[in-house]
């Protein structure tokens, strides 16, 4: 019995951990218990890296320490969290995961996008979501959001060009695949976002109990 793999992505201010915490209390009440996780993070190593990925420093990061630091965090994720619970037949949904690499590292960073897919496939293998959902929202939107909540981490204080073109590729890679990812309009409120999930609750119930 292999699990079901789902990641939840968006630029920020999109909403994604709020609406994470709702898509897994419906699982719940419906008798599905998922593992919950993040990117970067998941693990006690992994979340280390977060913390040098996501903090302020005097030294200015390169884009590609930048990329292999993530891709670091996610073997590591991968390895001790991700896969064991998948192989035990568990539901695992993380706050980002390799598209957040293309979207952040690729469009935002401009690194490039066959680099960005040798090292999925040197870290990942085979393994990719069942499931992307895909909260959208206008980058001014986002921005006011994320400045409202706490204060900015490392890529939060990028500026607009950036996160146009981040959110630019979450769509693009959407639109190219559209059998795996599920875009929601997360501009609006949140009972509003709650029932465009609704679906794809229904949805991954159903291949549960499969």
């Amino acid at each position: 019995m292999s699990g079901l793999f789902i990641t939840f992505e968006g630029p920020e201010g999109a909403g994604k951990s709020t609406n994470l915490q709702f898509f897994a209390a419906a699982l719940r009440e419906a008798g599905c218990d998922p593992l919950l996780t993040r990117e970067p993070g998941g693990t006690p190593i992994a979340e280390k890296i977060r913390g040098v990925l996501l903090s302020h420093h005097d030294e200015v990061m390169c884009s590609d320490a930048e990329l292999l630091l993530m891709f670091a965090a996610r073997a590591q994720h991968l390895d001790r969290l991700i896969r064991p619970a998948l192989e035990q037949g568990q539901v695992v949904i993380s706050d980002r995961f390799t598209d957040a690499t293309y979207a952040y590292q690729g469009g935002g960073r401009g690194i490039a996008t066959q680099r960005i897919a040798a090292l999925e496939d040197w870290v990942q293998g085979s393994l990719r979501p069942d499931l992307t959902i895909v909260f959208d929202v206008p980058v001014e939107i986002g921005m006011r959001r994320a400045r409202a909540r706490s204060e900015l981490d490392r890529f939060e204080v990028e500026q607009t060009a950036f996160f146009e073109s981040v959110r630019q590729t979450y769509l693009d890679r959407a639109a190219a695949d559209p059998g795996r990812y599920r875009v929601i309009d997360s501009s609006g409120t949140l009972d509003d976002v709650a029932e465009a999930m609704r679906p794809l609750i229904a949805q991954v119930l159903e291949r549960w109990h499969v």
